[in-house]
Order: C-alpha cells, then sequence, then structure tokens
C-alpha cells in the first residue's frame, strides 16, 4: 500500500483534529497573565527616573535564573512556530481553528513569565531582551520535521517536556507566585501535548508505518525547541545538573509515558518497515537508560564536590 500524502493525511485526520479541538476547549481554563504577577513590587527603572536591575535586587538564585531565561526566550520564539505549524496543519477547519487558538494561549505564557520576572527584577531585562532579540531574529528552523507526521510526533514530546521544564522551575523559583504562575503554564502545556499526543495516535491507527517511521526519526533525533538560543548549552546544562531537566526526566517522564500511551510496543499493525522504525527506537530507548544512568552518576559527583568546596568555603 502506497504512503499516504499530506493532503490524504489532513483530510484522513480532520474528524480527530475537530474532536482534540472540542475536547481541549471544553477543558481549557480561562486565565489572565495580570492575575499572575505581584505588581506592587514594581518601581520605575533610571529611564523614567527610577533605579535600573542590579543583581543583588532579584531573589532567584542562578538555577531559577538559568531555567526562567530559557523558558521565556523559547516561548517568545512563538511566531517561528505558528509559521511552521501552518505549513504542516492546514489553514482551514478544525487544524486552522487549533493553530490560532494554540498560539493564543501559548503566548500568555511569554506574556506573564515576562512580567513577572520585570516587575520582580528576577534577571536582568536588559540581557534578557538582547537574547530575545537575537533569538527572534534567528528564528526556529525544523527541516528534519517536514511533514504532519513527524511535526505533530514532536510537538507531541516538546509540550510534555515543555510540562515538565515549566513545573520544575517553578520549584526551583522558591516563590509561591513564580510556582503558581508556573503551575498554570504548565497545565496549558500538557492540554496541548494531549491535541498532539492523540492526533499522533489517530495516525498510528490510520498508517501505522508511516507513522512509526515519523516517531523513531523524531525521538532519535529530538532537541528541544531553544537549542539555538544565546547560552542554551550552559542553561540547559545547569538546569540538568540540578534537577530541572535531565536526560533521566526526558525519558522517564517524557519518552515512555508517550510510548505506553500509543501502545509501541504492544501493536501487531506494522509491516516490515514499521517493526525495523519500531526495533530503531527500541535500541535508542535502551542506549538512553544507559546514558541517563552515566549522566545520574556524573551529576551526583559534581554535586557532592560542589557541596564539599561550600563547606570549606564556610568553615
Amino acid at each position: 500500500m502506497p504512503d499516504l500524502t499530506q493532503v490524504q493525511l489532513l483530510t484522513e485526520l480532520e474528524p480527530a483534529a475537530e474532536a482534540e479541538l472540542n475536547r481541549h476547549l471544553s477543558l481549557a481554563r480561562e486565565w489572565h497573565p495580570h492575575d499572575y504577577v505581584p505588581w506592587d513590587e514594581g518601581r520605575n527603572f533610571a529611564a523614567m527616573g527610577g533605579e535600573d536591575w542590579d543583581p543583588e535586587q532579584s531573589r532567584l538564585d542562578p538555577v531559577a535564573k538559568a531555567a526562567m531565561t530559557l523558558n521565556l526566550l523559547t516561548e517568545d520564539n512563538l511566531p517561528s512556530y505558528h509559521r511552521e505549524i501552518t505549513e504542516y496543519f492546514s489553514p482551514d477547519g478544525a487544524w486552522g481553528t487549533w493553530v490560532g487558538r494554540w498560539t493564543a494561549e501559548e503566548n500568555r505564557h511569554a506574556i506573564v513569565m515576562r512580567d513577572y520576572l520585570v516587575v520582580t527584577r528576577g534577571v536582568d531585562p536588559v540581557a534578557l531582551e538582547n537574547d530575545r532579540m537575537t533569538n527572534m531574529t534567528k528564528g526556529a528552523h525544523s527541516d528534519d520535521l517536514s511533514g504532519l507526521l513527524r511535526g505533530v510526533a514532536y510537538v507531541a514530546v516538546q509540550e510534555l517536556g515543555t510540562r515538565v521544564s515549566h513545573r520544575n522551575t517553578g520549584k526551583a523559583c522558591n516563590d509561591p507566585v513564580a510556582d503558581k504562575m508556573l503551575q498554570r503554564i504548565a497545565a496549558d502545556e500538557n492540554l496541548h501535548m494531549i491535541f498532539y499526543r492523540n492526533i499522533c495516535a489517530a495516525a498510528l491507527d490510520l498508517a501505522p508505518d508511516q507513522a512509526m517511521e515519523a516517531i523513531t526519526s523524531v525521538v532519535t533525533n529530538f532537541d528541544m525547541p531553544g537549542i539555538g538560543m544565546p547560552n542554551f548549552r550552559k542553561m540547559s546544562l545547569l538546569m540538568a545538573k540540578h534537577g530541572i531537566y535531565d536526560a533521566r526526566q526526558h525519558l522517564d517522564d517524557v519518552l515512555w509515558p508517550i510510548m505506553r500511551k500509543w501502545k509501541i510496543f504492544e501493536r501487531t499493525d506494522f509491516t516490515g518497515r514499521g517493526e525495523a522504525a519500531r526495533d530503531e527506537l527500541a535500541a535508542f530507548l535502551e542506549k538512553s537508560e544507559v546514558d541517563a544512568k552515566r549522566f545520574e552518576e556524573q551529576r551526583d559527583r559534581f554535586l557532592a564536590r560542589e557541596a564539599a568546596r561550600k563547606e570549606k568555603a564556610s568553615a
């Protein structure tokens, strides 16, 4: 049987998209960014006769600063994501309605996070704005995600990863206001993940081999969307070392839950192509388990050395 074309996939999957859109709209909670920002902490910067940012004004430790900055800069690149998702969805019907709704909801995340950071002086607003300009000018380009199936599989994994990152960032901020805000954002990301995850599940039923190949391609080459931003590696390593988002969480809290939901290793409807792709995925997951254990061991040694240095310095 020949592969379904992109038009055929969109047409055949539109009923699932409409059902998932209606489910999302019935569950999505209305909320407003201004309700999650401690405005009474705000004050003017030097341009308005006040005082410009100083590192001592921030209540956030270096880990929380890195996590908040990386997560916000990721959300900022929404125009790129909107452009890309529009390319592999349709602007019409349920597909188009979903793209608009998803974009509007994601934009709230950037609004509230930036307002919180500026009002509380959590990070340097000048550096944040400079990085935003650099990041958005560069944009996000995912040539390897061409096509509906790869795109949907990628966003299903990415949205769940983002949910985990936001939730753990909220805890790391040691601020109940930030924690509540990021819980709200994480709840949105979870609903977004469910939409894409369920569309991908429908694709597995419709075109098992094509969908399986797309999933394997995405998972084995996965990078979070912020990979090209300034200082991404430095910030992501700091987050990983301190449990915000690491290899273990990516494997145990993101990849495996989605694989189980899709019943990847229980399906019997693949041909040789699908079986080969599933075997490749299984080998990758086994290697990922080894890598996660190695990372945990290295991190434990790093944290032990860091604790010893702090103890020695305070003695």
